[in-house]
């Protein structure tokens, strides 16, 4: 690999950013397709196809074999409350290798004994994100869950701004109307609240805490894999 393809992969990966590889098999000609770029590239299907899968492969182009290989950044969930979807949520999202961090002051939830071997932040969301939490980016997905506008609404906002693939808020509907009017106080257009789940989960009819955690982490696994959301019923 040249030194400076190499140079780029790494600042993307420092960035975290996505990034695709292309090797040529034939005369082993690479060249550095970064995601910014993909939509406006020869190729721009294809490797839409594998940034989404998050997989290197194999494909044929103009007849020839070329080999993608693809850089996509670590996911990371940023759950905020320490509630017992959180805690359900918890082995769930290890199995799916998403990087789980749960955000909560109110101490008496947040302990090390209900979120073993979780990273577990017992302060406010505004207090600690892009601190003591690294910044959330777009290969971040935010859930909140503690019904509290004080501790949700701060992290909602930081979510919105820093564009994350998901965004999910736990609520009935009523619950949102308000959350809605409060957003659009705060500056957030229609179109920016409306990146929000809520009510948050796929519409399976998830009553317990397990299920309605399924029901988030299906629907964050969607969206970052940009499969459609289906309609509730």
């Amino acid at each position: 690999m040249r030194a400076d393809i190499l140079a780029s992969l790494n600042a993307e990966r420092a960035a975290r950013r996505a990034a695709i590889l292309v090797t040529d098999i034939a005369d082993g000609s690479q060249r550095l397709v970064r995601e910014a770029e993909i939509a406006g590239d020869p190729l721009g299907p294809v490797l839409g196809k594998h940034l989404a899968s998050a997989k290197s492969g194999l494909v044929e182009a103009d007849g020839r074999t070329l080999f993608l290989t693809v850089q996509v950044p670590p996911v990371r969930l940023v759950v905020i409350g320490a509630v017992h979807i959180s805690q359900a949520m918890a082995p769930m999202a290890a199995a799916l290798d998403l990087a789980l961090t749960v955000i909560d002051p109110r101490t008496a939830f947040a302990t090390p004994e209900r979120f073993p071997g979780v990273e577990l932040v017992a302060e406010w969301p505004e207090a600690v994100l892009g601190s003591r939490v690294p910044p959330l980016d777009r290969y971040c997905a935010l859930a909140a869950l503690t019904h509290d506008p004080k501790i949700d609404d701060p992290a909602l906002k930081a979510a919105l701004t820093a564009e994350c693939f998901y965004v999910g808020a736990l609520g009935s509907r009523k619950t949102h109307a308000a959350r809605v009017a409060r957003l659009g106080a705060a500056g957030f257009s229609p179109e920016q609240i409306g990146r929000i789940r809520a009510p948050i989960g796929l519409a399976i009819g998830a009553v317990s805490p397990a299920e309605i955690a399924l029901a988030v982490l299906a629907e964050v696994v969607a969206a970052l894999r940009r499969a459609p959301r289906p309609e509730a019923a």
